[in-house]
């Protein structure tokens, strides 16, 4: 693994509850019925990791998603909700930067946290062999939604890990044009995703057993 994989590995494995973790739960933002079952899963992972405008389960409400966070993985376009940057200083935050290898400024946005730090994904080392195996053209501006991104980095980073992803649309639908989200209004599908190719990967890695998918 190069030095800058086996860095991002320790710095995961450090808000885990064993190093290295050994289950991990990937929760993306599709809303999701009521289950105590994947809840009480989620939960109960050594590692969660959830995606930019995330929802957790509120106190006393109904279980679904769960309510633990260890690494939020967001990009500069994320509209936060009142989960994003709850209890900031407990969680490491992932900034995946896609955009950059073509038109994205290297900008914080205002409303980011004054005293938050965040640790950039790598394009190099990440986005780009992703992209490989999705089959985009290197020099067309496409990339894959941060929930498969994470899925790859997490599965690069812990091999031997059982990775659970959860709260996910794009398997069963990828025709679909919008995202329906556990937090706030739907969001367009935008132009530099390719779900179909997403869909086929992501198949393909639970066939291969490098994730499982809890519905």
């Amino acid at each position: 693994m190069p030095d800058s994989r086996t860095d991002l590995a320790a710095l995961l494995a450090a808000y885990a509850r064993h190093d290295p973790p050994r289950t991990v739960a990937i929760v993306g933002n599709a809303p999701m019925a009521t289950s105590a079952e994947r809840a009480a899963t989620i939960d109960g992972c050594d590692l969660v990791v959830r995606m930019t405008s995330f929802a957790i389960d509120p106190p006393g409400g109904d279980p679904a998603l769960g309510a633990r966070t260890d690494v939020v993985v967001l990009h500069r376009g994320v509209i936060a909700s009142p989960h994003t940057f709850a209890d900031y200083t407990s969680r490491l935050y992932l900034l995946v930067e896609p955009g950059r290898l073509h038109w994205e400024p290297e900008v914080i946005p205002d409303w980011w946290p004054a005293d938050l730090g965040f640790q950039p994904v790598p394009n190099r080392d990440f986005t780009i062999p992703l992209n490989r195996l999705l089959g985009f053209d290197p020099a067309a501006p496409a990339w894959s939604t941060t929930g498969t991104l994470a899925a790859y980095l997490v599965t690069e980073l812990f091999p031997a890990a059982r990775v659970t992803l959860t709260g996910t649309s794009i398997i069963d639908r990828p025709e679909q044009t919008s995202f329906a989200h556990a937090w706030g209004q739907s969001v367009a599908v935008t132009a530099e995703h390719r779900l179909a190719a997403e869909a086929a990967l992501l198949r393909g890695w639970v066939e291969t057993g490098r994730i499982e998918v809890l519905g």
